[in-house]
């Protein structure tokens, strides 16, 4: 039977824990929604500049565009993996590395070169310990993801893609459906696909739609895409870190919540196991008493 002082430690440690864990939980909930508000207020913006995007081609007809062209003589491609810059997230870190590591085998594998572009410590510090090699590193983004720090990062990519230094670039991340559906997934940024340039899970819409609405366009539809076209990617883009942000606080909010209730279970278990011990120990000192009144008679 376990000493009744080292019992009391054990669960004052264990409350403390679970105060820790509960604050911790609270916080979560708290930035999870104010970046799902971020995330939700973004994504009409991307999704009406993709249907736009469509309309536009579908008006200008083939359109000649660096950012539609494919350079399958090049064997190099780029990826973006967005991770956290904090831990206590559960399984949010290892589920987007393993999916961006799957990525990076599968183009390897095909001949290809990948220069990983890694957002978030976690993330890095995965990498280090794999010895894979990392070209840049990006730390320090926040909770709270700018248009502005988002921003070079897509021109960096559409700077390498028209001059032919990369065939290809995705970005690795969680995407975010609801607060109970996460899933890592791989997007493709460019170049430029009919399926990169429809709405976020396009793939999930009805085969049947509203009609294309009719635009009288000034300047003509190509000059106007050389302006969307871009923007639609950095618009993409951003939207997939405020999905990662999302997810992240989700991952953590549940995280917090399991090891609060794993506290608390603990907690009652030291506390049955301290009032057996101090049973235990109250018996044993009646059998004293009684043992000494019945030599003394």
């Amino acid at each position: 039977m376990a000493n009744r002082r080292v019992l009391v430690k054990r669960r004052k440690a264990v409350r403390n824990i679970r105060k820790i864990t509960r604050t911790m939980q609270l916080i979560a909930t708290a930035r999870f929604q104010a970046a799902f508000n971020r995330a939700v207020a973004t994504k009409p913006y991307t999704e009406k500049l993709a249907e736009l995007v469509g309309d536009l081609s579908r008006a200008a007809g083939h359109v000649d565009h660096p950012l539609l062209k494919n350079h399958d003589d090049v064997p190099r491609s780029a990826l973006i993996v967005l991770t956290s810059d904090r831990g206590l997230a559960g399984g949010y870190n290892a589920n987007v590395l393993r999916t961006a590591v799957a990525h990076i085998d599968q183009q390897v594998g095909s001949g290809a070169e990948v220069d990983v572009h890694m957002v978030g410590k976690k993330g890095i510090g995965f990498f280090r310990f794999l010895r894979r090699p990392v070209g840049e590193q990006t730390t320090q983004i926040g909770d709270r993801p700018r248009f502005e720090q988002v921003e070079p990062i897509a021109n960096a990519l559409m700077d390498r893609f028209t001059r032919g230094e990369i065939a290809s670039a995705h970005v690795a991340y969680m995407r975010f459906y609801s607060a109970g559906v996460q899933r890592p997934a791989v997007v493709q940024l460019l170049p430029l696909t009919p399926q990169v340039e429809g709405t976020e899970g396009a793939e999930e819409q009805p085969a049947v739609g509203p009609p294309p609405v009719e635009y009288e366009f000034s300047p003509d539809p190509r000059q106007l895409l050389d302006e969307l076209l871009p923007a639609t990617v950095r618009a993409r883009l951003f939207q997939a870190f405020n999905d990662a942000v999302v997810s992240e606080q989700v991952a953590r909010m549940v995280a917090m919540k399991a090891a609060t209730d794993a506290a608390g279970d603990m907690i009652k278990s030291l506390t049955r196991e301290y009032n057996r011990a101090r049973q235990t120990q109250i018996t044993m000192e009646l059998l004293d008493i009684v043992g000494g009144a019945n030599a003394l008679s």
